[in-house]
């Protein structure tokens, strides 16, 4: 497995300023860094991309739709600008180097309709999706769709649906994202659940229960790396959490408080916990 942490540990914008910060992730033992995008961000993607190679980093993405590109909306409009802005996602991943992106691409984050979604609104997920797949099979990038709780999304909460929409997209390069921070909430198991869904998995994040540094909590590490073991995962295992974040974050996340003494304490101490574990557990 490759050990890899999400820039959204210190910060949503990452630019030339940040080059001693990709130093520090690189000397600590990560294999990469993953990259929150946008349209918008990184700003640079040339010089992004300088200082990952710099520090011999590889990379992922992440991104979240926002609410005005919600890809299940029943305005054509809407959904249309919805694909639009993933095969952006996916083009800026490319041009990063990466070969992977990841997170909840099928709605906007936090849009609520105070229902159960529906049939239709499962089969526009499909179709757009399928239309975004397409392009980042030309890309050569990897699309993994992340489950959330059912506080940020009312769209797709458990392994089991995710695997259900990813056997529906039928398409080899959508994987599913599966994230320790929201399997607490939403699986009853998350060891279970982790090998029911074993051809589907593609990308792993590590986040404590609270958000904060991982070991520090509640939630079955043990079970969670003991599953990966059994179903041969050989993917990125990247922390995602939070320690202190901006003011645009930290709404979105519902963080009100710092979750952690700094950026580098939750990187290295999460880093050294999970490896450690890992080895334990005869995990290479």
């Amino acid at each position: 497995m490759k050990y890899g942490v999400n820039t959204l540990v210190w910060t949503t914008r990452v630019d030339e300023s940040h080059a001693a910060l990709f130093s520090r992730i690189r000397e600590w033992g990560f294999d990469g860094a993953e990259l929150f995008l946008s349209p918008q961000e990184p700003a640079d993607i040339p010089a992004v991309r300088k200082m990952l190679e710099k520090n011999q980093l590889e990379c992922t993405t992440c991104s979240v739709i926002p609410r005005e590109c919600h890809l299940v909306s029943p305005q054509p409009e809407v959904r249309a600008r919805g694909v639009e802005f993933l095969k952006t996602c996916v083009d800026r991943t490319a041009e990063l180097g990466a070969r992977l992106v990841c997170g909840p691409m099928f709605a906007g984050l936090g849009v609520m309709t105070g229902r159960r979604r529906t049939p239709e609104e499962w089969n526009w997920a499909v179709e757009g999706l399928q239309v975004v797949a397409h392009h980042a099979q030309k890309r050569q990038v990897m699309v993994c769709l992340e489950p959330l709780n059912r506080f940020e999304t009312y769209f797709l909460n458990t392994l089991e649906d995710a695997a259900r929409l990813i056997h529906d997209i039928g398409e080899p390069n959508v994987k599913i994202h599966f994230d320790t921070f929201h399997a607490n909430i939403e699986e009853r198991h998350p060891e279970e659940a982790l090998r029911s869904v074993a051809r589907e998995l593609g990308h792993v994040h590590i986040s404590e229960n609270d958000r904060g540094i991982p070991g520090t909590g509640h939630n079955d590490w043990r079970g969670v790396l003991k599953a990966l073991k059994v179903i041969r995962y050989n993917g990125w295992m990247t922390i995602e959490s939070f320690a202190q974040p901006e003011p645009d974050l930290a709404a979105a996340a519902a963080i009100w408080r710092d979750i952690a003494p700094s950026g580098d304490e939750l990187a290295q101490q999460g880093l050294r916990f999970i490896r450690s574990l890992a080895r334990g557990l005869g995990i290479k």
